[in-house]
Formats: structure tokens, sequence, C-alpha cells
């Protein structure tokens, strides 16, 4: 009698075991995770997109001789320039300005994509959203425009992650980033003229509520 049991017992276990392997293979809409290459090329065609609407608004910006710029630009308190507190980040005053932006993003929004694109988005957003709707609400009445605000999103995100997750990756990382880039943080500094000190400062605050926000979510 003790042999037929165990004998059942194995064969009941053994496809239960073949069962669960079968069901995770059909789970609908699973996907296998990417590869490194695959991750590459997927980064590769968000950040060729984002610079693809960069150049595009700064070609209709050329074309127009900078109408584009002053009727979609951010105008604090300005209720015809609203649309400026979404749109500041595509529009440049110059290739010069363009270009410098463009490096903000591949480097400081590459480390945190590369880091969790869900937080480069969160981040993105929110340096898009707090930057450009605080700017409205308290900025100077000049035009604000540029994606700089939202490179110092990532910044904030950047330098104050390994604070809030505590883990020796993420302090290296915000470590690393101190050194090399911290004295961008001058770029918060109201005396210097024809820099949107605003933008700057409300993105650095957006950027690391979402390193805050990461490490409220995590379990």
């Amino acid at each position: 009698m003790t042999q037929p049991r165990e004998a059942e017992r194995r064969s009941t276990v053994d496809v239960t075991t073949s069962n669960v392997a079968n069901v995770a293979t059909k789970i609908p809409g699973a996907k296998p995770p990417r590869t490194i290459a695959q991750n590459a090329a997927h980064a590769a065609r968000v950040f060729a997109t984002i610079y693809g609407v960069l150049g595009a608004a700064a070609v209709a910006n050329a074309i127009t001789a900078g109408a584009f710029n002053q009727a979609l630009g951010l105008v604090p308190r300005d209720t015809s320039h609203a649309w400026g507190i979404l749109l500041h980040p595509l529009l440049h005053a110059n290739a010069r300005h363009l270009g410098l932006n463009a490096v903000g993003i591949l480097l400081m929004g590459g480390l945190v994509f590369i880091r969790s694109e869900r937080d480069f988005w969160r981040v993105t957003a929110l340096g898009i959203l707090f930057g450009g709707s605080m700017t409205w609400l308290v900025g100077r009445t000049d035009l604000h425009v540029g994606a700089s605000g939202v490179i110092f999103a990532y910044l904030g995100y950047l330098l104050t992650t390994g604070w809030f997750d505590r883990k020796i990756g993420a302090i290296v990382l915000s470590l690393s980033v101190a050194a090399l880039w911290g004295s961008a943080l001058f770029g918060l500094s109201p005396f210097q003229q024809g820099i949107s000190w605003e933008l700057h400062l409300f993105g650095l605050i957006g950027g690391i509520a979402g390193a805050w926000w990461r490490k409220r979510r995590q379990p």
C-alpha cells in the first residue's frame, strides 16, 4: 500500500508542476523580457522621437521668425499663454539653446531611463507639469521656453534617489551625478540674465518628488 501511494503522490506532483509551467507560458499578453539589444533599440527610438519633435518645433520657429515661440511659449499669469505650461519644453530660442538642452536630455534623461523607464516618464511629466505650472503662477512675466526645466527634473531625481532608496547602487549614482553635474545647480540663481531660473527650480523640485515617489511605491 505504501509504494502505490508514493508513486501516486510523485505523479500528482509531476503533473501539477507541468501544468504550472504550461500555464505560465500561456498567460494572455505575457511577453518575454527584452534583451539588452532590444532595450537599446527601444531607448534609441524613444530619444529619436523626442529629438524629432524638438527639431520640428525649432524649424517651425525659424520659419515663422520666432512667432511660433511667441504664440506657444509660457508667459506667467497670462491665460492666453497657459498652453505654454505643457508646450514650453518643446520650444527653444535658437540652435545653441536647443543643442545644449539636447545634450542634457541625452545624458541626464538617459541615466534616468536606464535606471527605470517608468521613472523617466514620471519625472518628465513632473518636470513639465509642476515646473510649468509653478512658473506660470509665480514666475517673471517674460517668455519662458526650453527643456532645461525638465533636465533639472532629471538632475533632481538623480541627486536624491540615493537618499530615498538607501541602496548602494542608488547612492553611487547620486554621488557620481553630484560630482559630474553638481555645478549645474548654479542655474538656480535668480541673478542670471536670459535664464529661466524658475523653470530650473521648480523642475528640480519635481524631480526630487519623482525620486520620493519611486521609494514610496516600492514594497
